[in-house]
């Protein structure tokens, strides 16, 4: 009963006291940036809004609702959209009251002097690499909650919805076939459509052609990817006879063929993440400065002179796009390129310049340092211990009990009596084990990474005096 009232009260406040965010005010052309946190020692939000402005961001997308950055935000006239954590999900989606608690917590405080847009419901939940299946059948419930909430607080202008990887396609080639999971598509898909139709917001999805491309580079052409096709790369879809130019309006109209074959052909996209990797690991082909750098200014430049990113399926209906993102976060796992997408170092210095208008000429930017690496290495590749700068050997520790915990005799040389047993120190295992799980795993997403306690080579270790036992 006292949360209720308590909650009475919030709502009488903030509905005579507020000011009113007209959604005439909450639209962007331009460039949105996605600004994740995981890295060391970033720039304060302050410093980081800043960075936005010279790179000249239209929007900026984060990860949760942080109310620091909210305020470093407030007056900074960028467009904004926050997240609900995917953990929220079953209490969100299951009760009106906590949908409440958190819009009351978490948007209301800062509507008025943030320019709130979208309200984003977890984050790739329906993804087939993702382990949130149980986190399905609260999605569109709290989608629904949230949405109920904004109109109780009576905040005018915020889109709900939630990004989508691009696997919730069971088809995408060619365009027109584009069709979802069957898995998803009655259970999920078709209600959230329903929902993005009935409040007019936007299907959220994350979209980098530099995915197909790296797996198929004999296929596509790298210039198609990167917005440099000339007419000899062009696609012409079969059964509608439209044109593609690039990689990336393919991957879009893909994702409209499919909700059109739902029946929802009105809702309209939006991009919630794109880009390109400005470094990866020595096996991860056309990660580089020159390629990132190339991709994201070319798609700045589309979207100034189209006045929102449009596709040949859609040619009328602009798409919202942010850029992944803001920083290389550092502190990301998996394979190198996971923490190589930033605009920025994580210190704020620049990896390449970037106008996110598009309104800067292209040979106004300096040159670009050469692709080195735009075609598959060809090599043997090692994966061994860094001890540049020494070992935190508690760390080193956990890894590699983490890589022979995989099972599949992973570490069996090392065992007590296996022939790589001796030297019996944590180091001298875990050179063994790293290059062991990595060698098993690497075909089937193992990285080379070990929390930053792992490097690939080149150089065969028995020749460095690295031998594994």
């Amino acid at each position: 009963m006292a949360e209720a009232v308590h909650l009475l009260l919030l709502l009488l406040t903030f509905v005579f006291f507020s000011p009113v965010q007209s959604a005439s005010k909450v639209l962007f052309h331009g460039l949105g940036v996605d600004y994740g946190q995981l890295g060391d020692n970033l720039p304060s939000p302050e410093a980081s809004v800043a960075l936005m402005h010279s790179l000249r961001s239209s929007a900026v997308k984060i990860y949760d609702a942080n109310p620091e950055i909210l305020r470093a935000l407030s007056g900074s006239n960028l467009v904004v959209s926050v997240m609900v954590p995917n953990g929220l999900l079953p209490s969100i989606g299951t009760n009106q009251s906590a949908a409440d608690a958190w819009v009351s917590s978490n948007i209301v405080p800062f509507y008025g002097s943030v320019r709130l847009r979208f309200l984003l419901v977890g984050n790739e939940i329906l993804s087939n690499y993702a382990s949130n299946s149980t986190f399905w059948p609260f999605l569109v419930p709290a989608m629904t909650r949230l949405h109920r909430s904004i109109r109780l607080f009576s905040l005018h202008g915020i889109k709900v919805s939630t990004p989508h990887a691009m696997d919730v396609l069971q088809s995408s080639f060619p365009p027109s076939s584009g069709r979802f999971r069957s898995d998803i598509a009655v259970l999920i898909i078709r209600p959230m459509l329903e929902f993005l139709r009935r409040t007019s917001s936007y299907f959220m999805i994350d979209a980098y052609p530099y995915f197909p491309w790296s797996e198929n580079p004999n296929s596509i052409s790298i210039d198609y990817a990167l917005f440099q096709g000339n007419s000899s790369l062009y696609y012409h879809d079969p059964v509608t006879g439209l044109t593609y130019t690039n990689l990336l309006d393919q991957m879009l109209d893909a994702m409209a063929a499919a909700i059109a074959a739902e029946g929802f052909a009105e809702v309209r996209l939006g991009l919630a993440e794109t880009g390109w990797p400005n470094a990866g690991d020595l096996d991860e082909i056309g990660a580089n400065v020159h390629n990132a750098a190339i991709y994201n200014r070319k798609l700045a430049i589309r979207v100034a002179e189209q006045r929102g990113l449009r596709t040949p399926a859609r040619p009328a209906a602009a798409i919202p796009v942010f850029v992944f993102s803001l920083y290389n976060e550092d502190l990301k796992t998996g394979p190198g390129t996971e923490r190589h997408w930033g605009l920025l170092y994580p210190n704020g210095t620049a990896v390449y310049e970037v106008d996110l208008k598009g309104r800067r000429p292209e040979a106004s930017y300096p040159p670009l340092p050469p692709a080195t690496n735009n075609e598959p290495f060809k090599g043997k590749l090692w994966c061994v211990l860094e001890t540049n700068g020494g070992l935190n050997l508690t760390a080193v520790a956990a890894a590699l009990s983490y890589a022979c915990g995989q099972g599949n005799g992973t570490c069996a040389a090392i065992q007590t009596g296996g022939k790589c047993f001796q030297p019996n120190t944590v180091a001298a295992h875990a050179k063994y084990a790293f290059n062991s799980y990595w060698q098993q795993f690497r075909s089937t997403g193992g990285s080379c990474y070990f929390n930053g306690l792992a490097v690939q080579i080149t150089t065969d270790p028995n020749t460095i005096q690295l031998e594994f036992c």
